[in-house]
């Protein structure tokens, strides 16, 4: 039977030493997982996805006082789904840490991001250590765990490319391991119905609902760990309990909910809007089997044994274990009832790498303690052969996504902002707006106010979508819009129906056409010089083509500055 909530089941190990052993522990524990996820987010180089751009390009309108635009003098839209992580962007910059230059030669939009995020991964690995400290017994054993664990996690390639990108998976991540950490160590002390655990899991759980939407799925936590150890006689306390940790997620939560709907009128953010999510299928709980090859069938097999042997064993890790479960399935519940993530590499899955691998590998220490000699000699033989296969594996997914990796920010720079502006200058055509359905490099770099084709940051647009009304998508751009420049490419020409739609051969004509479907395009009556048109034609092919391919080797280049107006926003490191 599990171990009632207000029944300590610690001590195992020594209360924490203040000794010089104690921080060598730590070191060990935490510093080898975070050296190894720094070398594997090395591998993506100064890769940023340009999903990431918009959010930096809010963060630049609210740090210098433009208010929630996208761009200043553009209209106010939540075109961002991650508050929290936006408003560490915009401290970052208030303090001279962000967007303000370089550190090193190096632009600080590229490494702050990826140094906050380096940094919740080594509080992700902490959060590992408060556990195994709980868990497993001896000071030296939990560190070498803990080390296991993390370095497990370092070494998936959903895991640190997405950390890398500049979105905000690493604060998410850290906000779940935090809960797993605060209810574990609840449990080990008897504490789980005191108010210390329940008001920080409620402030945890609102952190990770204000970092991303599907983080709200954390809010119930704690109310869920109360229920699978409750006891009979402690009813009261636990309904107490869950009740303060729900209020205490919703003022934070409820707040911004409060100003959402004050500022934009909407109850989700215009984000939720243009992707159309809705209410999940019952096939959607089978989508976390798709992350189960991509660990590696035969090690998800045999951590699912050690699991099943370690909750069968009786023991004081069994309350603990259990209780580690739940955001672990929280976090597979939230990735089952997302829509599909069209930039690959598990996007959403960030939560489940962390907590499965700390799982796992508590799992097997627990069940491989238990075992014979024979067993134990077995289990570590079929550990190593599973390990490899898997990190064969990862080895080819990490090349690949390196080579190609999703959308990169930079190249988005390049090619949809400063290659219109030096459009722009060459046709005469100081100002206006651009239309195209990648913003966030634009908004960082274009001297044009951004039309998204998208939605995410234009609520007329994201309501066509909502809608399915591409042909008033096509009379809102066309007709009330007329943007000066537009650029297209691939599925969003198909979807949008933008170049077979008469108007457009109409009123546009072609600066450079990359593709049959994709390219840039002008507006006619701009073009009062056929031989000034013939030249942004000729920067298109001979200067723009060839710095947007160098953009997208993401390990040897990486954006300048990426300021408004820019033609050139580059750099090359050889």
């Amino acid at each position: 039977m599990v171990q009632a909530p207000d029944r300590p089941v610690r001590p195992v190990t020594p209360a924490p030493s203040r000794g010089p052993r104690a921080p060598l522990t730590w070191l060990l524990a935490v510093g080898v997982p975070t050296a190894a996820l720094a070398l594997h987010m090395a591998l993506y180089g100064r890769w940023l996805v340009d999903d990431a751009g918009i959010t930096f390009a809010y963060a630049r309108s609210i740090a210098a006082g433009a208010g929630p635009v996208l761009q200043p003098g553009a209209a106010p839209v939540e075109g961002w789904s991650n508050p929290s992580w936006l408003a560490l962007l915009v401290l970052a910059s208030a303090v001279g840490l962000f967007d303000h230059g370089t550190w090193f030669g190096v632009s600080d939009l590229v490494l702050f991001p990826k140094a906050a995020a380096l940094a919740c991964g080594a509080g992700v690995v902490a959060a590992f250590h408060v556990v195994a400290r709980e868990v497993v017994p001896g000071r030296w054993r939990a560190a070498a765990v803990t080390a296991v664990a993390g370095t497990l996690v370092a070494a998936v390639p959903s895991y640190a490319a997405w950390l890398a990108s500049g979105l905000e998976n690493p604060l998410l991540a850290l906000g779940a391991a935090a809960i797993a950490a605060t209810l574990v160590r609840a449990v080990a002390r008897g504490r789980l119905t005191a108010p210390g655990p329940a008001v920080t899991c409620g402030l945890l759980a609102a952190l990770a609902a204000l970092t991303r939407p599907d983080g709200l799925v954390y809010a119930v936590a704690y109310p869920v760990a109360l229920l699978v150890l409750l006891r009979r006689d402690t009813i009261g306390r636990a309904v107490a309990a869950a009740g303060l940790s729900l209020l205490v997620f919703a003022v934070p939560y409820g707040g911004y909910l409060a100003w959402r709907v004050a500022t934009f009128g909407l109850w989700v953010p215009n984000t939720a809007v243009a992707k159309a999510q809705g209410l999940p299928e019952v096939t959607a709980l089978n989508r976390p089997a798709e992350l189960v090859p991509v660990a590696g069938w035969l090690l998800v097999s045999l951590a699912a044994g050690a699991l099943g042997a370690a909750l069968l064993r009786p023991g004081r890790h069994r309350p603990l274990l259990a209780v580690l479960l739940v955001p672990f399935g929280l976090a597979l519940a939230a990735y089952a009832v997302l829509e599909p993530d069209w930039m690959g590499l598990q996007r959403f899955a960030t939560p489940i790498w962390a907590l499965g691998a700390l799982v796992a590998v508590l799992a097997a220490d627990r069940a491989i303690g238990a075992a014979t000699v024979r067993g134990r000699a077995v289990a570590g033989g079929l550990g190593v052969v599973a390990l490899v296969v898997s990190a064969a594996s990862w080895l080819e997914t990490a090349r690949t996504f390196r080579n190609g990796p999703t959308v990169p920010l930079c190249a988005i720079a390049v090619g949809m902002g400063a290659a219109p502006n030096a459009f722009g200058d060459i046709l005469g055509v100081p100002d206006g707006r651009i239309a195209t359905p990648d913003v966030g490099g634009t908004a960082l770099t274009s001297r044009y106010e951004v039309v998204d084709l998208v939605g995410l940051v234009s609520a007329p647009i994201a309501r066509f979508h909502a809608d399915g009304d591409m042909a008033g998508l096509r009379d809102h751009v066309l007709d009330e819009v007329a943007p000066e420049f537009v650029e297209v490419h691939g599925n969003w020409t198909r979807m949008t129906g933008l170049l077979d739609d008469p108007r457009t051969a109409e009123r546009y004509v072609p600066v450079h056409m990359v593709s049959p479907d994709s390219g840039y395009l002008v507006r006619r009556d701009l073009v009062t010089d056929p031989a000034r048109l013939a030249e942004a034609s000729t920067y298109a092919r001979e200067v723009t083509q060839p710095r947007r391919e160098a953009a997208s080797a993401a390990p040897r280049s990486g954006c300048g500055t990426l300021r408004p107006g820019s033609t050139d926003a580059l750099t090359i490191t050889r």
